[in-house]
């Protein structure tokens, strides 16, 4: 049966000021019709680039060089751009990554998805908007007639996300290319994207071209998969022989490197050392040898071909791996390994797998008492409440509605450990994060840092004190002044608190350099010149140039991809353990928290809901959000993510302004009964240390213990 896509051989340039980066390289793939193929891969392999290829959707200076790309046996390298765009968005729709700025913020919802039915069926804007209104009831919009007046800014990013599908939708393609379109998302927001993308692929039978880096994700909801790297595919198979019997070592490296429930922090993460080749000068023979531990000097001086026993499953390796090993992924027994061939040997604990030597008791946790404390806490967090007000009167603060963004939130933090700070866009980790910092004042409540309430201080007193509390932004591209060299921006917190002299300042910056795996040279450039988890690394040495007891995580390696996210953990669990470092740790990837937190805090809407260890958390939830959020990570075992049945959390977040009644979980959760809308849920004990609000727990509550770590 002939393929709906054929792309044979396709090569993709893009011409810069004064070099060309060859960012697809030989490509060949096939989807058939109601089929789903991912493309996954590491950031800058060339997945993207394929699809905007296939779109015609190719940035300045791109061009396909070389290859073919057929739709129905219709050729579309080489067609006039009139023919091109009667195929956009007609028989071909894009999903992109990003759907804040995908969307054009001066133009309604409505215009924006009625937009290309106007183009390509020639009806009334009447019947243009009432197509509109029925795709996104189909993309799970609800009151979608309402949302046709909205703009994008006045959407939530699920919601963003859902009238982009619609907008895809809207003509009925035949292939839908959906570029990482999870990627900014909770996991529970993800799970019912991707469980819509999978109802709508069986109701429409159109076949989808699925790019990520997110091995579950490819698990869970693709027939066959393409694994890229630099330019290349490396290989290709169904989806369960790729798991079972996986053969290329890149391939083997990202599963990995995906952090377990059942890895605790003792563990450095498996990760792939060095970064991806430069594509302006590919590297000659393989591609993948200066990072791969079995390359030879055969690997290094020639290009393997993409072959295999069978056209099912090919690869492109001199080395295949031949004995593929079991690798328990909670409590599901995939095909993979325990990452210890993975990497070089000079690699291997103890050292962690950004190579540099640890103790072997480096990593371990000291057992906490029940309430979380050794000496007493290093930070205490007591009742905070913060509240913004918005609307036409927020200037004058006068009637204003008000966003209850945290409201009556306690717990501490011994000095040495972790805890992590764990829910759903929009729960107020953020802004715990920047009280902590003191980059905003509580309504009321305390911060005390070290016996020192830091909400009180004035500006000349918090100056000091800032030295011990320091903050690593989520966006470490938009956190970098872009004007500023990267040895100015690790130096500035040391001209600010008078640190030192010139030299000493400039030694301390090398020195810090060295510390996050970054070579001195970094000092003379900018941070457009380095990678998203380069910049990642330059953002923690300036945080660790005043030699700071805590500090604040924002999503730290959210935007990374699965191989440098283990680079980066790995390094985090290192710097606190040769610094003494105390973390609060913000993130919606309950993986990441897993690997690094002592002790967990799961906040809803404002609200701390339950409050444990790793273990607690991940292994006896008592509480059905954190159970629900635990349900819904993409599980890199298609077993596993076949097996679930529907999103465990469906629904949008409930507005902050006006929060539900009783238990703010309740519209949501499917346990809520009459008291739940009437009684706010006080804490209750689970165990030492651990705690819930909710009336109908998932555990049984053992006899009370102090709550003072929970609600004050």
């Amino acid at each position: 049966m002939a393929p709906l896509l054929d792309v044979q051989n396709l090569s993709t340039s893009i011409k810069l000021t004064s070099s060309t980066v060859h960012a697809v390289d030989n490509v060949s793939l096939r989807v058939g019709k109601g089929e789903t193929l991912g493309i996954v891969g590491e950031s800058g392999c060339g997945k993207s680039v394929t699809g905007l290829s296939i779109m015609g959707l190719l940035p300045p200076g791109g061009a396909v060089t070389g290859g073919s790309i057929k739709l129905n046996g219709r050729e579309l390298v080489g067609l006039q751009k009139e023919e091109v765009r009667r195929i956009r968005g007609n028989q071909i729709a894009m999903i992109f990554q990003d759907p804040l700025t995908s969307l054009d913020p001066t133009k309604t919802i409505g215009y924006q998805v009625a937009e290309p039915v106007r183009l390509h069926r020639n009806v009334s804007r009447k019947a243009a908007l009432d197509r509109a209104v029925e795709v996104l009831g189909l993309a799970g919009v609800p009151q979608p007639r309402e949302r046709l007046d909205n703009y994008p800014h006045q959407l939530s990013g699920g919601l963003r996300q859902r009238v982009m599908i619609a907008m895809a939708l809207a003509c009925e393609p035949e292939l839908l290319i959906a570029d990482e379109p999870t990627t900014a998302l909770d996991v529970t927001i993800q799970a019912q994207i991707l469980a819509l993308l999978r109802d709508l692929k069986e109701r429409l039978g159109m076949a989808i071209l699925l790019i990520t880096h997110d091995m579950g994700v490819v698990a869970g909801h693709t027939d066959r998969v393409c694994v890229m790297y630099a330019g290349q595919v490396v290989e290709t198979s169904g989806v369960v022989p790729l798991f079972r019997e996986t053969r290329h070592p890149y391939t083997r490296a990202l599963l990995a490197s995906i952090p377990r429930f059942r890895q605790g922090r003792e563990n450095a993460l498996p990760a792939i050392p060095g970064l991806p080749p430069d594509l302006s000068r590919p590297p000659r023979g393989c591609r993948f040898a200066a990072r791969c531990f079995r390359a030879t000097e055969k690997c290094r001086a020639e290009e393997p071909p993409l072959t295999g026993p069978t056209s099912a499953h090919r690869y492109s390796c001199w080395h295949p791996l031949n004995e593929p090993r079991t690798l328990a992924v909670s409590g599901v027994d995939v095909s993979g390994t325990t990452g210890t061939d993975l990497v070089a040997p000079d690699a291997r604990s103890p050292r962690t797998a950004d190579g540099i030597r640890t103790s072997a008791t480096e990593h371990k946790p000291e057992t906490a008492t029940a309430n979380g404390d050794r000496e007493g806490p290093l930070l205490d967090l007591r009742n905070l409440v913060k509240e913004y007000p918005v609307g036409s009167n927020a200037v004058l603060r006068r009637n204003a509605a008000r966003v209850k963004a945290v409201s009556d939130v306690s717990f501490s933090m011994p000095a040495g450990t972790t805890f992590g700070l764990v829910g759903e866009s929009g729960c107020g980790k953020t802004t715990i994060g920047k009280m902590i910092v003191a980059l905003e004042r509580p309504d009321s409540g305390s911060v005390t840092f070290g016996g020192v309430d830091v909400a009180k201080l004035r500006r000349a007193e918090l100056r000091r004190e800032r030295r011990d509390l320091q903050l690593v932004f989520q966006d470490s591209h938009s956190s970098l002044d872009p004007r500023m060299r990267i040895g100015s921006i690790i130096a500035e917190p040391l001209h600010a608190q008078h640190w030192g002299s010139r030299q000493a300042r400039r030694e301390r910056v090398f020195e810090l350099l060295a510390e996050v795996g970054l070579p001195k040279n970094t000092v003379e450039r900018y941070p457009h010149e380095f990678s998203g988890g380069q910049r990642q690394r330059i953002g923690l040495a300036r945080a660790l140039s005043l030699n700071p007891r805590l500090i604040v995580l924002d999503e730290p390696v959210s935007a990374l991809d699965v191989s440098i996210r283990a680079q980066m953990l790995n390094l985090m669990t290192r710097l606190q353990a040769s610094h003494g470092l105390t973390y609060l740790v913000v993130s919606h990837d309950l993986t990441v928290v897993r690997h690094l937190a002592d002790r967990i805090g799961v906040m809803y809407l404002g609200k701390l809901v339950e409050i444990g260890s790793g273990s607690d958390i991940y292994e006896r939830p008592a509480h059905p959000y954190t159970a629900g959020l635990i349900a819904a990570i993409p599980l890199p075992s298609p077993a596993a993510e076949h097996a679930k049945k529907e999103p465990a959390i469906t629904g949008e977040l409930p507005s902050p302004v006006h929060p539900p009644s009783g238990c703010r979980f309740r519209t949501r959760c499917r346990f809520a009964q009459e008291r739940c809308a009437v009684e706010e849920p006080e804490p209750r004990s689970f165990g030492p240390g651990h705690l819930a609000a909710c009336h109908f727990p998932l555990r049984t509550a053992t006899p009370p213990e102090t709550t003072a770590d929970f609600a004050g």
